[in-house]
């Protein structure tokens, strides 16, 4: 959507987030193209073998069933960063906050454009519930370049990779596909989140507390996947904080939910699982100043603590009552962990399963 005269103060201009993105991106390793069409190929065959191993690890073998049906994209790296473009309009359109000034709507998506060419050399893959799709179920996207880059550069067998980057995303596939609920419910929590942010507190000041609590949050320490962390506490009222908490934990529960599959599929399934989660987990834990800085400033370490603090609920979770247990989550908003809960599983399983 181009910026237009009497645009909405709180509007985005999309076609300019998709141009700045596609300017900025980089394009990744060079490869043949009988070697990318390879590529391609076998990355779209682990999609497809993914959702039946997800099933059987979870038991939601229906879900798994229509997961396999949702349409599976490999992609480079511009063209990840445009369906994002199309994924945040489509999740939040112009639910915005005022940014306030002329020219808003044109520097919100030059600013969104610069932080998806960023994110765009580091994803793996992605499953998008909020982008319409003709059945309305979502789109898995895998980046082919970054799984190419990342196999090399770590010396992993690229079946067993590309199979491993699979399983995560399609386990998320199958999650929406148990929980259809799941999207309008993400969807209601941050436009009432981007409400209230619109409606309280001038703008000028939330900047200022925003400048203020940015070396705060690039001094370390230790990062806690529910909380809204320093930076955002720093511009968030009470009330927005827990609104925001609520949209972590499950976040939490999706991330951490994928993780145990992931591993739980075992060797069987993915030969050499421990030796990608072993590498993983050391890459999580950063490689120095530059990617601790740069991980702080883009969110990254938050989505990595959601993926541990999850993966911890769900095997608290499932040593007590199983995934058969654990699956009540998918049944409605009512079961979804709370925030409190994500640290201490047993909650949980007393409130929902008594």
């Amino acid at each position: 959507m181009a910026e237009r005269a009497g645009a909405g103060a709180g509007e985005i201009d999309w076609d300019v987030a998709r141009r700045r993105s596609a300017a900025l991106t980089p394009a990744g390793p060079v490869v043949e193209r009988a070697e990318a069409a390879a590529l391609v190929a076998q990355i779209r065959a682990a999609a497809g073998r993914a959702p039946a191993i997800v099933g059987d690890v979870t038991g939601l073998h229906e879900a798994a069933q229509r997961a396999a049906l949702l349409p599976t994209y490999v992609v480079d790296r511009a063209r990840w960063a445009e369906a994002n473009v199309a994924m945040f309009a489509a999740m939040i359109g112009d639910d915005l906050p005022p940014l306030g000034g002329f020219g808003s709507a044109r520097l919100a998506g030059e600013q969104l454009g610069v932080l998806l060419s960023l994110l765009a050399s580091r994803v793996l893959g992605q499953f998008d519930p909020f982008t319409p799709t003709p059945d309305g179920g979502g789109r898995l996207l895998v980046v082919a370049p970054n799984v190419l880059h990342t196999q090399r550069e770590l010396g992993f067998d690229p079946a067993d990779f590309q199979l491993w980057v699979c399983l995560h995303e399609q386990t998320h596939a199958v999650q929406f596909s148990a929980a259809p609920w799941l999207p309008g419910h993400l969807r209601e929590h941050m436009s009432s989140l981007t409400s209230s942010m619109s409606q309280t507190s001038e703008a000028s000041g939330r900047l200022r507390s925003l400048l203020e609590a940015l070396p705060r949050a690039l001094a370390g320490g230790p990062v806690d996947a529910t909380s809204a962390g320093p930076i955002m506490s720093a511009v968030l009222t009470e009330a927005e904080q827990v609104q925001l908490e609520r949209v972590l934990a499950v976040m939490s529960l999706l991330e951490g939910h994928a993780d145990v599959v992931m591993d739980e599929a075992g060797p069987a399934v993915v030969p050499t699982v421990a030796k990608i989660r072993r590498a993983f987990e050391r890459r999580r834990d950063g490689n120095g100043l530059l990617d601790t800085l740069m991980r702080r400033l883009l969110g990254m370490d938050a989505k990595l603590a959601q993926y541990r603090q999850g993966a911890a609920f769900v095997r608290g979770v499932t040593g007590a009552v199983g995934h058969e247990g654990l699956n009540a989550v998918w049944t409605g908003p009512e079961q979804l962990p709370l925030a409190g809960e994500i640290a201490d599983p047993a909650a949980w399983v007393r409130r929902v399963h008594g």
